[in-house]
C-alpha cells in the first residue's frame, strides 16, 4: 500500500511518500480501507520530534474514515470512523490506504457526514468532548470558550446541544466574524486585564467553566470565574509556564482541568464518538465545511504547510 512514512524525528524532510506492505489484522482486529484522513498539527508535531515516546519507523495520522475490509463479520462493508492515542505514535496511522487498529477501535460513520468530513473531527470533537465531560458543563452552565480554532468551535457546538449557555471569545477579528456568523456571542478579546470584566457584562458574577484553547489565558480567566468555577486548559505558552494568581483562584473555589486527548486509546475514542455522533444525523451539530481535500500524494506539502501557520482543515484522500 502507499503511505506517509518517517523514520527518523526532528525535520519534515524525513516524511517520506512510500510504498509498503498492507498490514495484516490480528484476531479482534479490524483492517480499515482508508477514504480519508485528517491532517492536525499534533501529526506534523510527531515528525518533528515533538513526542517522545514515538516509535520508529511510523506511519502518521490520528484521524480517519473508511470501510472495514477485514475482521469480525458483522463490521465487514461497515463505514466507520476513528481517532486515538496510539495511531502515528507507536503504532502505525492514517495516513495511508490502510490502517489495523482493535475492533472496538472504530465507531459507525454517522450517515450525514460524508468520509471527509468525518476524518475532519476526530482529535477536535473528541478534545472538546473531553473538555465538557471533565469540567461538568451541562444544562445551564455558563461556559465561556476562549479561541476560535477547531476544538473551540466543536465545544461551542457540543456545548449548546447539552443545553448550556455559551459564550465565544477571540482575539482576531476574522475570528470573531466566524464565531458570530455561526450565530454565538462573541467577545473581542484585548487586554487580558479586561477578560474579567467583559465576561461579568454577560454572566453577572462570572462564566461557571472557562476552555481556554489558547493556552495564554489562564491567569487572565480567574477575575473572570464564577465561585467553584472550572478552568478547561488544552494548550501553553512555548516554555509551558504561565503565572496563575493562586490567591485569587483558591479564594473563589476555582479549579483548573488539564484537558489531552493523547491519555485516550482508540477504545475510549470510539466510544466518545458514537455519543455524539448521533447528533450529526439528527441535525443538532453542524457539518463541516471549508476543508482542503488533497491526494495522499501530495502530503508532504500539505505537512509543510500545516506546519507554516495553514489554518486550513486538510484531508489526505488516499
Amino acid at each position: 500500500m502507499k503511505a506517509l512514512q518517517f523514520d527518523k524525528t526532528g525535520d519534515l524532510s524525513a516524511l517520506r511518500y512510500v510504498e509498503v506492505p498492507t498490514p495484516v489484522p490480528g484476531a479482534d482486529e479490524v483492517l480499515v480501507q482508508i477514504k480519508a484522513a485528517g491532517l492536525n498539527p499534533s501529526d506534523v508535531k510527531n515528525v518533528l520530534g515533538r513526542f517522545p515516546y514515538t516509535t520508529l519507523p511510523r506511519i502518521p495520522g490520528r484521524d480517519f474514515a473508511g470501510i472495514v475490509v477485514e475482521g469480525p463479520q458483522a463490521l465487514i462493508g461497515q463505514e466507520v470512523w476513528g481517532t486515538g492515542r496510539e495511531l502515528g505514535f507507536f503504532a502505525d496511522g492514517s495516513h495511508a490506504q490502510f490502517v489495523k487498529l482493535p475492533a472496538n477501535g472504530v465507531a459507525l460513520k454517522p450517515t450525514h457526514l460524508s468520509f471527509a468530513q468525518a476524518a475532519s473531527l476526530g482529535v477536535p470533537y473528541t478534545t472538546a468532548w473531553d473538555a465538557l465531560e471533565r469540567s461538568l458543563v451541562t444544562t445551564g452552565t455558563r461556559l465561556l470558550v476562549i479561541g476560535g480554532g477547531a476544538v473551540g468551535s466543536a465545544a461551542l457546538a457540543l456545548a449548546k446541544v447539552r443545553g448550556a449557555q455559551v459564550l465565544a471569545a477571540a482575539r482576531r477579528p476574522e475570528q470573531v466574524k466566524d464565531l458570530q456568523a455561526q450565530g454565538y456571542q462573541t467577545l473581542q478579546l484585548d487586554k487580558p486585564e479586561d477578560l474579567g470584566a467583559q465576561v461579568n457584562a454577560v454572566y453577572a458574577g462570572g462564566a461557571d467553566v472557562i476552555f481556554d484553547t489558547t493556552g495564554f489565558w489562564l491567569p487572565a480567566s480567574v477575575p473572570a470565574l464564577a465561585a467553584f468555577g472550572r478552568i478547561a486548559i488544552i494548550a501553553a505558552p512555548a516554555d509551558g509556564h504561565v503565572q496563575l494568581p493562586a490567591l485569587a483562584l483558591y479564594r473563589k473555589g476555582g479549579s483548573v482541568v488539564g484537558i489531552n486527548s493523547l491519555l485516550y486509546g482508540v477504545q475510549a475514542c470510539a466510544a466518545m464518538l458514537e455519543q455524539f455522533g448521533s447528533f450529526f444525523d439528527q441535525g443538532l451539530l453542524p457539518l463541516p465545511e471549508g476543508l482542503v481535500e488533497s491526494p495522499l500524494a501530495e502530503g508532504l506539502e500539505r505537512y509543510a504547510e500545516v506546519n507554516q501557520g495553514s489554518g486550513d482543515k486538510v484531508i489526505l484522500l488516499p
